[in-house]
């Protein structure tokens, strides 16, 4: 955790004093953009392709800016936070690109809006489905 701390320290040192939109530090590659006081990262190996990475950069920002209603500060974001995890959600998921269209990542948070959000219930659904999922993926 601390050594998180210093990195993400290091890096907004390094990316917020200049109006470029990639760095490469500590052996990553790191795309970013600032809004009002927002700053949003994404972070890849030194491997990973920038446009890529720019593509969910992108991706995230616009997203956030629909969903927000073009208010992306942090006192907005912060209110929000439940819908941002749920458009990062749809963006990635352990580090594999799932979605870089922002127009299907808010359609499909929308529909897990509409749903109603997570609830005791759909828990003990979506938990009940992975036992009979993982019951029959032993069965074969």
């Amino acid at each position: 955790m601390k050594e998180q701390m210093v990195f993400e320290k290091n890096v907004f040192n390094k990316t917020s004093r200049t109006e470029s939109e990639i760095a490469f530090f500590g052996g990553m590659t790191i795309v970013y953009k600032n809004s009002i006081d927002l700053f949003l990262y994404v972070v890849g190996s030194s491997y990973e392709n920038e446009l890529m990475l720019m593509s969910v950069l992108t991706c995230l920002f616009e997203s956030l800016n629909h969903m927000l209603r073009k208010n992306v500060e942090k006192r907005w974001l912060l209110e929000n936070m439940d819908g941002a995890f749920l458009v990062l959600d749809e963006i990635v998921d352990g580090g594999v690109i799932l979605e870089s269209d922002p127009q299907q990542v808010i359609q499909k948070v929308n529909f897990r809006a509409d749903d109603g959000g997570l609830t005791e219930q759909s828990v003990a659904q979506v938990l009940q489905s992975a036992k009979e999922q993982i019951k029959w993926s032993l069965l074969k």
